[in-house]
């Protein structure tokens, strides 16, 4: 596992300022693996939409998912606390919203860039890194036009699939951000659009398995599924 950070706690005092100053916070204690972790997320985040403005909407149509902490990213979470070895692997996660799951693969051992459309998603990326004392690097990366030019060992993603333009653009930047192979999760709480998705990715030469999990907390239950993504080629 990766050792605490040291020295921190000024930053980390001071973004939490910042970011009271600006939002309404939720914090909560969760549990991956064993190990005790506290995630900061918005209160609120439909609040957050009259931040947008009509012309930011229409360029970008970016509503503030990231905000809040789906079912399928602790799910996801749960997966790489319990099931992946990642001590020395390069991970990318896009979509990362507050970095949950990048959180625990940094915790895992892994090294950790974390990746959001939203300027907004990366510092609580940041202040959340620092309060579980992991490091992960956070970079801005639209999945339109992906200009990382890194590959990596892993790709994570939770709760992606929710706008049919997004499909093919997210089959792409699997392809450009991993190694030979590489492999992608992709959570998803089975809505109708990622039978979509992994048909682009069969046309796109990926293969597909689908790891069937299910999130419960008290008498809420949410069925997820984990895609594993390979390119055909390379799978062993």
């Amino acid at each position: 596992m990766n050792s605490p950070n040291t020295g921190a706690g000024g930053e980390i005092e001071q973004l939490y300022e910042e970011l009271a100053g600006e939002y309404d916070l939720d914090g909560k204690p969760y549990t991956f693996g064993g190990h005790s972790f506290s995630f900061l997320s918005v209160l609120d985040s439909y609040a957050l939409l009259d931040r947008i403005s009509p012309e930011e909407f229409v360029k970008d149509e970016q509503m503030p998912y990231w905000a809040e902490i789906w079912p399928s990213a602790i799910t996801l979470s749960t997966f790489i606390a319990d099931e992946l070895p990642l001590e020395g692997k390069r991970i990318v996660e896009i979509g990362a919203g507050v970095g949950m799951a990048s959180i625990v693969a940094a915790w895992k051992g892994a090294s950790v860039l974390a990746t959001d459309y939203s300027l907004e998603a990366l510092r609580f990326i940041r202040y959340n890194a620092l309060k579980n004392r992991v490091k992960v690097e956070t970079e801005r990366l639209d999945w339109r036009l992906v200009q990382c030019r890194e590959q990596f060992d892993l790709l994570f993603a939770a709760d992606v699939l929710y706008e049919r333009v997004n499909l093919l653009p997210i089959v792409y930047a699997i392809d450009k951000l991993l190694k030979p192979g590489g492999a992608a999760f992709i959570s998803d709480p089975r809505r109708r659009l990622a039978e979509q998705f992994l048909e682009l990715a069969g046309e796109n030469d990926f293969s597909v398995t689908p790891l069937v999990r299910e999130y419960r907390t008290g008498t809420e239950s949410v069925a997820v599924n984990i895609y594993r993504l390979m390119r055909s080629a390379e799978r062993p």
